[in-house]
């Protein structure tokens, strides 16, 4: 059965648009996919072009409402822009939702702009594609150690996951009360790391529950080991007001 996949931005005219279109492309034979905006507009001819330009099909794509697919059974609600995570929050019950954030081409009006956008989306594609072929009954994940050591180079996202890797699992809230940020920053980070195969999810209720990827290779559990052991200023202070908190969780983790 395949998978069903949601992209949502603002406009639904770009962004999502060229993910819908290039997640199809890659991977269409696993993946149902479609796309919706929260202020949803018209294609823009230049998303259109650069897409073209690609060699990526745009038959089909077109605005649509989040009202029009809120109906639908989506596995996976993936939001492009901090706004949409902001927006659509009901819409991802029970899917599971993934937080990106790529700026928006519209503004500039410029053709690089735009496809340097289709570049970055393209990217990010490969890897949500790549790590989710196991869990579509295809070739068991390969971790590309470039690819990890670019997730580890943030320092928020190193932090996340050396505070998960001590507690075992953690929830968005959790790690929004431990960190004192933002619920969609949160979420886009651990995204990351998910897509490059360093952490797995569990839905319990309404909570998701992130923790190390239990397939993690030897080289990369060692990597992980020596840096918590050799840093433990790192984690130091969330840890403290993870500890601190009255009720966990305590609110709903998206």
């Amino acid at each position: 059965m395949k998978r069903r996949v949601l992209f949502v931005c603002t406009a639904n005219s770009a962004r999502s648009l060229m993910a819908e279109a290039l997640l199809r492309d890659v991977a269409g034979d696993r993946f149902e996919v479609a796309s919706a905006g929260t202020e949803p507009t018209s294609p823009h001819p230049m998303a259109l072009q650069v897409l073209e330009e690609a060699g990526i099909s745009t038959e089909g794509l077109h605005s649509k409402r989040l009202a029009d697919v809120q109906g639908s059974d989506w596995d996976y609600v993936i939001t492009l822009c901090e706004k949409a995570a902001h927006e659509c929050g009901t819409l991802c019950q029970p899917a599971q939702p993934i937080a990106w954030d790529f700026a928006d081409p519209v503004p500039a009006n410029r053709h690089g702009t735009f496809a340097l956008t289709l570049k970055e989306i393209k990217e990010r594609i490969a890897l949500f594609a790549l790590v989710h072929q196991k869990e579509t009954g295809s070739k068991p994940f390969s971790y590309d150690p470039v690819a990890v050591f670019k997730a580890l180079a943030d320092d928020f996202r190193l932090a996340a996951l050396l505070l998960i890797r001590n507690q075992e699992q953690l929830c968005v809230c959790e790690l929004t009360e431990a960190f004192g940020v933002s619920q969609p920053k949160v979420s886009r980070h651990l995204a990351t790391l998910r897509e490059v195969g360093m952490l797995t999810t569990e839905r319990r209720g309404q909570w998701i529950y992130y923790s190390l990827n239990p397939q993690l290779p030897s080289w990369l559990v060692r990597v992980l080991d020596e840096t918590a052991t050799s840093n433990t200023a790192l984690i130091k202070s969330p840890l403290e007001r993870l500890q601190a908190m009255a009720d966990r969780p305590a609110v709903q983790c998206l």
